[in-house]
């Protein structure tokens, strides 16, 4: 599937790219970035094979994560999605799409956070995507702020790579029981 192009008021939300590799790789390099995300650097490699990640959702699942630029410079402001990426967490939420979202450290406190994940949300709606969960780091107020924002509900305290974490769960509005993905 060829993903499709959101845009917001401040942002477009677009399918991602291989070209973008070197404005990921800063991303994921940025302490403010990676500190309530794993913990640590990604290396260039790992980046890599994460938009390679991301690219691939989309064929395989038929969704995935876009690439977030900021309409008026044309800027990475990070990336946001949904997906299948079966993590080894307790409670297991195998099954169901999970959330993500990352900025760039200079796209934090701008509001495009919310503005990205609402896109997303609205899209994956529109498609019966019946529920959707995330996990976040304790420590990750603002993450936690926006998902409750978003509509997340916190439903269990999670271990995730032998670390706490917390699973939130959002069911989408208006959506039957029998229509879920």
């Amino acid at each position: 599937m060829t993903p499709p192009v959101l845009t917001t008021a401040r942002l477009t939300l677009e399918g991602p790219d291989p070209a973008d590799l070197p404005d990921f790789a800063a991303m994921w390099a940025d302490p403010l970035v990676y500190a309530m995300i794993g913990g640590r650097a990604f290396t260039r490699e790992e980046t890599w094979h994460r938009v390679l990640r991301h690219i691939g959702h989309w064929q395989v699942v038929g969704y995935g994560n876009w690439t977030i630029r900021e309409r008026a410079s044309g800027r990475i402001a990070g990336s946001v999605g949904l997906m299948d990426s079966r993590r080894d967490t307790v409670p297991s939420f195998e099954g169901t799409p999970e959330m993500g979202w990352a900025l760039c450290s200079w796209a934090h406190g701008r509001g495009f956070g919310g503005e990205a994940v609402a896109a997303a949300l609205g899209w994956a709606d529109a498609q019966g995507i019946a529920r959707t969960v995330c996990i976040i780091d304790p420590a990750n107020t603002a993450s936690i702020g926006l998902a409750g924002k978003m509509g997340y509900v916190r439903v269990a305290d999670a271990t995730y790579r032998d670390a706490p974490t917390l699973l939130f769960a959002r069911a989408a509005p208006d959506v039957s029981p029998s229509a879920s993905r």
